[in-house]
């Protein structure tokens, strides 16, 4: 079963979950957010909360501001503009297979909303060069982490869960730092496979030393 993501203004994900499920170092988040480059949406203020949403702006700028063979670095003045130009439609509703991003860059580093046939300077765009749901950088794929592990926005506040539950993966590691040992959380949910249960321990394990 694939995860299907259509609303992408839901989730909440406070700093260190933010960053680290984006694959953005938390110094960066807080940096962009107080520059007012991705400021969270979910509550830009006291708790900082961003959205689903949020994590794809936060890989799409990392991604604009680095060095890359078929682009050149984008200039933060740029990726500003073009942020403040596409705004609200940026991260449009999509449909399951329609799930891409809605703005490229092309070889000068220029940023400009994709058309089906829209080039730049008589140039080109690069289309479909760049997949934000897929793992990116240190953060995981952000709709199947794992085999049983999904992540949807409307789904757990957006919190990757165990396929078909809502049983999320910082339940079981709770457990686990509680003390709890893999078989005996698995004798608490005796309707989920161990193998998923440990894909989420596992999973967590990574996401801590991603966020430290």
């Amino acid at each position: 079963m694939s995860a299907v993501i259509s609303r992408l203004d839901l989730g909440a994900y406070e700093a260190p979950r933010a960053a680290a499920l984006a694959g953005v170092p938390i110094s960066t988040l807080y940096d962009w957010a107080r520059k007012s480059i991705v400021v969270p949406s979910i509550s830009p203020s006291r708790e900082k909360l961003w959205s689903y949403g949020d994590l794809l702006t936060l890989r799409l700028v990392r991604w604009l501001r680095s060095d890359k063979p078929e682009a050149r670095r984008t200039a933060m003045a740029e990726v500003r503009a073009a942020l403040d130009r596409f705004s609200d439609d940026l991260w449009r509703e999509v449909t399951p297979g329609q799930e891409r991003p809605t703005i490229a860059v092309d070889a000068a580093g220029q940023v400009f909303h994709v058309e089906r046939s829209e080039t730049v300077g008589g140039q080109r765009a690069f289309r479909d060069v760049l997949d934000l749901f897929a793992p990116f950088g240190d953060g995981p794929d952000l709709r199947e982490p794992d085999e049983h592990l999904r992540i949807v926005p409307g789904r757990c506040a957006g919190e990757p869960h165990l396929l078909g539950t809502r049983l999320t993966t910082r339940t079981v590691a709770a457990l686990a730092r509680r003390g709890y040992e893999l078989s005996t959380i698995a004798a608490l949910y005796p309707d989920e496979d161990a193998a998923a249960l440990g894909e989420a321990l596992r999973f967590e394990d990574k996401l801590t030393h991603v966020a430290a």
